[in-house]
């Protein structure tokens, strides 16, 4: 008995490893694709939101105005031929880049909706983040239409159009029918500016459909979008109760008040064939918001004081009113309209390369900053979602 004893003492450091290692080894949850998203990727899932989409939004709209500025046209006038000489390949760099991004990040989304489904549902509940829900959508049709190597008219174009508008047509079904029917959503009380993304949905949809020779769909969802531009324009300008504004850090937002005219009149222009009257007109509109709004720089000097992702609405609204000008430039054939065009288009260009340059340095900060508010309090309305 006592050699037992005697040999048992210096056999227990060898237990002492045991425990750890099979406690280590042993639960499920640390094994398989569940336990890598949670110690991994999980606080990136959390914080990021469909805002992050206006990334995309700027990058393929601005693969869309390379596009349109490289392509051959019957105006004469000569700065359009020193546009043409643009060189295809920084085009097609600049549509790979943007198809990368927007595939990244739909990427992460789609992990945020299987791994962390009630921050997807608290955006669709918030008054703003639902909005941006289009942004994915409208970046893929976008995307689309620029592409180099889809051409409208094919059965490749057809299939990916149905499949990017009808999430589109259902959000449509769902948003605009809480807007005219009695409760706590209708559109009184939820209005704000990011609102107008679910119209350009509708716009940049019917956009690409008249391109592939669809009239009737083209028209369909233009006048979805037009009819319900018209009543949210007039409930944001007279500022009723539920159109309270919006916090300082996304005052960018407000630049989408010209985005949606000018995308109304590419849409129009592309189904009636022709920048005519009604196109104009609404290209003017944008025009003068876009004045109106930076004639005002006090309104944003806050918002850029540290740089957040909601920068980057600054760019797709300038982006979709350069285009907007490119047509309406070469429907009139001036000089006039000719330097409009390249001012707007040089300064969408370079809003867009500053953008990518911060964004490149601040990526840490994007990526480990604060939890998105909204998910906090859903219920908040548009002073929530950063």
């Amino acid at each position: 008995m006592a050699n037992n004893k005697g040999l048992s003492s210096p056999s227990q450091p060898q237990i002492e490893l045991v425990v750890d290692v099979s406690i280590v080894a042993t639960p499920s949850d640390q094994q398989g694709l569940q336990g890598i998203v949670e110690r991994l990727i999980s606080p990136i899932l959390t914080r990021f939101h469909a805002g992050y989409f206006r990334i995309s939004l700027s990058l393929c709209s601005q693969a869309l105005l390379w596009k349109t500025l490289g392509e051959p046209s019957d105006d004469a006038h000569a700065i359009r031929h020193i546009l043409h000489t643009l060189p295809s390949t920084a085009f097609v760099l600049l549509w790979s880049l943007a198809l990368f991004i927007l595939a990244s990040l739909s990427l992460i989304y789609i992990l945020r909706c299987l791994f962390h489904f009630e921050l997807v549902k608290a955006e669709f509940l918030n008054d703003v983040g639902v909005n941006y829900l289009f942004a994915p959508w409208i970046s893929w049709l976008l995307l689309l239409q620029s592409s180099p190597f889809i051409a409208p008219r094919t059965v490749y174009y057809t299939v990916l159009w149905g499949v990017f508008i009808v999430p589109i047509v259902v959000l449509d079904v769902k948003i605009y029918g809480q807007w005219f029917t009695k409760g706590k959503r209708f559109l009184a009380t939820v209005a704000n500016p990011a609102s107008q993304l679910s119209v350009i949905g509708n716009l940049v949809g019917a956009w690409a459909a008249s391109q592939m020779g669809w009239k009737e769909s083209a028209v369909f969802l233009f006048s979805l979008g037009m009819t319900h531009y018209l009543v949210l324009f007039v409930t944001l300008y007279q500022r009723l109760s539920g159109s309270s504004s919006l916090p300082v850090i996304l005052r960018p937002v407000l630049f989408l008040f010209f985005a949606a005219p000018s995308m109304a009149s590419l849409a129009w222009d592309s189904i009636i064939g022709t920048f005519d009257n009604s196109s104009k007109m609404l290209f003017f509109l944008s025009l003068f918001l876009f004045m109106s709004l930076v004639s005002r720089p006090g309104l944003f000097k806050k918002s850029i004081r540290k740089f957040d992702v909601a920068w980057w609405a600054y760019s797709f609204p300038l982006t979709v009113l350069a285009l907007a000008a490119t047509e309406y430039a070469q429907e009139v054939n001036g000089g006039v309209a000719h330097a409009l065009m390249l001012v707007l288009s040089i300064l969408s260009v370079l809003v867009s390369l500053l953008l990518m340059v911060f964004t490149a340095l601040n990526t840490n900060m994007l990526v480990t900053g604060k939890d998105d508010p909204a998910l906090n309090d859903p219920n908040d309305g548009c002073t929530t979602l950063p």
